[in-house]
């Protein structure tokens, strides 16, 4: 299908795309001016609803006055060489304070004190402060990322990991680090380098498991895997990956694909590849996403294969669109999906964690109208607001190292992945935001989407839903309350790690899952009766999906003669920049 018949209410989009904007991974954007989202708003509410609250603020500054001058007699002592316990204990976890300089050495042991009491205190104002909604969880998160940014940790004289290699290597680490600083403020838009990715190379190490493209509209190219054992499973399994991102974070390195995995597995595995926007693509909507995405991917591998029902593998906003391509489907009286695996997917947007902060309608305002201009969403914009959110890992860790200590980034396939980010086209963006995010109205049963309402009490399918612990984009809390959506089985499944380290979880001794029968509305009590897996959710997978597989038959041909193999995987698309 070309772009030109990719037109469904496309006129509804441009409307949505004046008073609206998109996210998930699509929310990144928000950050994409100078103040896309309000934080100086949100500042100054909080300055003006402290101003209001005189003696809280005096209670919080007497608590931490009176801490400080704790820190300073144990600074003191320490410093006279006697004992003396801290007035506040760093997180174990935090990784900033792990040197045991922080603990040996006075001055840096007075100089934590006082960050982390001060640190507490701005959050604590935050928390003290009489706002509502959005406003305090933007203030929280402005504050945050202003207390990450003071960290001493992050200038020369107050890391005492930097300064020790600066004395080991005769100031050379330092004259390192200064050329990798003035290299990134030229080339990296000023941001500290994550990941070495000179050695790596899509459709060589990365997106490497051997396939045919066999189908390609202008939307998407689907690609068909080789088979690898003498016997696969009937029923075939297409991947349907977010477009947030390249696919292949569903077929990464050899020996950590899940794709590879699912062939080695018996299954005839198909995966969409989804172009990279541009501003000629800006009044795609969800809708085309969905007709001319998963939907003709449908019916393509059921010609190809000669099977009436797929299962979908989906992984984050690829989860949603699946979702709702099950109740589009159910209400047609089609059951074509035999079951449905969705991978860190949230689908009730009640409680979505920080992100869902910024979808009030003077955001949304803002980034509308930066969206009208251009046509769609940077990536390099998403990429800001995740590395944002968890800044300390993936901002602040990296100017330590790269910039303080002059070594170079590490060579990580994720972290590869994580740089070749997409665009997202503004109708889809916005409309994605607006009703999903603003309204939930997929949850609430509300959302219309290709001349369909969508109802998931309507969905047949099986579904198999996976989570992860530690997911900072879709906390795995807001992911479970899905179980309460469908009327379906649902198996739930808790992942360990994050967002993508969770779903690229091939096993391993630190690999981790827990699972539970039943699915009761609070997940803490799912999580209280659930039972502890030393082993990757893969094997649980494998044994779920196979049940819903079908019997065993030949291997199908790759492609057919309505379509035949147009060439080898990864494909096109998947190089566009």
């Amino acid at each position: 299908m070309a772009i030109s018949e990719i037109e469904i209410e496309s006129e509804q989009g441009r409307l949505d795309a004046e008073v609206a904007a998109e996210a998930l991974e699509p929310e990144a954007g928000l950050l994409a001016d100078s103040d896309p989202v309000g934080f100086a708003d949100a500042m100054g509410d909080l300055t003006r609803a402290l101003s209001r609250d005189p003696l809280g603020v005096a209670s919080i500054a007497l608590r931490t006055g009176t801490d400080l001058g704790m820190a300073g007699v144990a600074t003191a002592l320490r410093a006279a060489g006697l004992a003396a316990e801290p007035a506040i204990w760093a997180d174990r976890r935090d990784r900033r304070f792990s040197d045991a300089a922080w603990e040996r050495n006075p001055w840096f042991f007075g100089v934590q004190q006082a960050y982390l009491l001060w640190s507490r205190s701005m959050l604590e104002l935050v928390g003290a402060a009489r706002l509502d909604g959005p406003e305090k969880l933007k203030a929280g998160f402005a504050m945050q990322v202003l207390v990450d940014a003071l960290a001493p940790t992050n200038v020369l004289a107050g890391n005492p990991a930097a300064l020790r290699r600066a004395a080991e290597s005769g100031g050379l680490s330092v004259l390192r680090g200064m050329r990798n600083m003035a290299d990134d403020l030229l080339h990296n838009r000023g941001r500290p380098r994550q990941v070495d990715d000179s050695g790596f190379r899509v459709g060589e190490n990365l997106a490497a498991t051997p396939g045919q493209v066999v189908y390609r509209n202008r939307l998407m190219e689907l690609i068909q895997y080789e088979p690898q054992t003498p016997t696969v499973y009937e029923t075939p399994l297409l991947l349907s990956p977010p477009w947030i991102n390249k696919y292949y974070v569903m077929d990464l390195a050899p020996q950590r694909s899940f794709a590879e995995w699912a062939v080695q597995h018996g299954h005839t595995v198909f995966a969409i590849s989804y172009r990279n926007p541009d501003a000629a693509m800006r009044d795609v909507a969800l809708d085309d996403y969905l007709l001319h995405g998963p939907h003709t991917a449908l019916d393509v591998i059921s010609e190809i294969t000669g099977s009436p029902r797929t299962n979908i593998a989906a992984l984050c906003l690829g989860g949603t669109l699946t979702t709702m391509l099950l109740a589009h489907l159910a209400h047609q009286g089609d059951d074509r999906v035999r079951s449905a695996t969705l991978l860190n997917t949230l689908i009730d947007f009640g409680e979505p964690g920080m992100l869902g902060s910024f979808t009030d309608p003077d955001s949304v305002r803002r980034l509308a109208r930066r969206m009208a201009g251009s046509g769609v969403l940077e990536g390099t914009d998403m990429a800001l607001t995740f590395d944002l959110l968890r800044a300390n890992d993936l901002i602040w860790n990296y100017v330590a190292s790269g910039w303080l200590m002059g070594e170079e980034p590490p060579a990580f396939d994720i972290l590869a992945w994580n740089a070749d980010s997409t665009r997202m086209p503004a109708a889809m963006h916005s409309f994605y935001l607006r009703h999903c995010y603003g309204e939930n109205e997929l949850a609430r049963g509300e959302m219309e989407l290709a001349g369909t309402p969508l109802d998931l009490g309507r969905i047949g399918a099986e579904i198999y839903l996976l989570a992860a612990k530690e997911d900072h984009i879709v906390p795995w809390t807001s992911a479970y309350k899905a179980t309460q959506l469908f009327t379906s089985p649902v198996r739930f499944v808790l992942s360990s790690s994050g967002h993508i380290a969770g779903i690229v979880n091939p096993p391993n001794p630190k690999a981790r899952h827990w699972t539970a029968e039943g699915k009761p509305a609070d997940p803490n009590t799912w999580l209280a009766g659930a039972t502890e897996h030393q082993d990757s959710w893969w094997h649980d997978w494998s044994a779920w999906i196979a049940e819903r597989a079908g019997s065993r038959r030949e291997p199908p041909l790759m492609g057919s003669h309505e379509h035949p193999p147009l060439g080898p995987a990864p494909g096109t698309y998947v190089h566009e920049h």
